[in-house]
């Protein structure tokens, strides 16, 4: 039997992955000096109730030891891990550790070079072949190389939060709140970090510029797009709007981010990001 794990990038909660027939370690937060287990623990809204306290949040990854209890229940079977981009989280390298440790050669680990959204996809796209009963070798070749088609945007907009947590120095965090720009990030192609993707001198503007780079590189019908967000749907929704009527047919999804990507981008950030279908 083929098992697969993941942490909580995907989205999905330790019930909903029972239901899928899949394994799941939760991401934590540390926040006010207690650690919580996202979806387990706390939820996006009672985690945003502290962050307006002005607690600066951090993030972690599942323990080696929490993903080697995981190998030790299925000694039996093959197994598939599928974890956030490297670099972006050490989830990749615990579980990668956590191999090792075990020493057995028919466990897979895959970094996914994304997260949230198109790493949903990946999860499910591995469901799917599993359900088919491909092979481990299979179904590792095919998602490795589905994900190098998956791309991710960050539209960070509360610059006092990121200021707190030190990922704005204090005068670039004035200035964004001054001015009125809007910076937007996207993932390096490596997958390993956040890059300036673009500046617009406002929001629209820069959602204007993502937009234009999806029909540039002609991201149509035969994509899935995320928009996920931080307590900002109504703006998910227009955006949703602005690229269902530039994109004949889009697959456009519009969910909430978890805590774990509220602590990188902040209150009121919003992803957008795609993946080949």
């Amino acid at each position: 039997m083929l098992r697969i794990i993941t942490d909580t990038s995907p989205m999905l909660t330790v019930e909903q992955g029972k239901a899928l027939n899949i394994d799941i370690t939760p991401l934590s937060v540390t926040i006010n000096g207690k650690s919580y287990r996202e979806y387990v623990d706390i939820n996006a809204h009672e985690f945003n109730e502290l962050v307006q306290q002005k607690h600066v949040p951090m993030t972690s990854q599942p323990a080696v030891g929490e993903v080697m209890e995981k190998l030790e229940q299925y000694p039996n079977d093959d197994i598939l891990i599928i974890s956030m981009a490297k670099g972006l989280s050490g989830t990749y390298e615990s579980c990668e550790s956590a191999k090792i440790m075990d020493g057995r050669k028919n466990i897979e680990v895959i970094n996914s070079q994304t997260l949230c959204g198109p790493h949903n996809h990946l999860i499910m796209e591995a469901i799917r072949l599993r359900d088919e009963n491909k092979s481990l070798q299979e179904i590792t070749e095919y998602i490795t190389n589905l994900s190098k088609s998956a791309n991710s945007f960050l539209i960070p907009q509360d610059f006092d939060f990121l200021k707190r947590g030190g990922r704005l120095t204090p005068l670039a965090a004035t200035l964004g709140g001054l001015l009125k720009i809007q910076p937007v990030l996207v993932v390096s192609p490596n997958g390993e970090r956040l890059e300036k993707f673009t500046v617009g001198r406002n929001f629209e503007s820069s959602i204007k510029k993502i937009l234009a780079y999806f029909i540039e590189h002609n991201i149509n019908s035969e994509y899935k797009i995320y928009i996920t967000h931080a307590f900002v749907k109504d703006q998910a929704l227009k955006i949703k709007e602005k690229f269902e009527a530039a994109i004949p047919n889009a697959d456009i999804t519009v969910g909430e981010l978890s805590c774990a990507f509220i602590t990188q981008g902040g209150p009121q950030c919003i992803a957008i990001q795609y993946i080949k279908k």
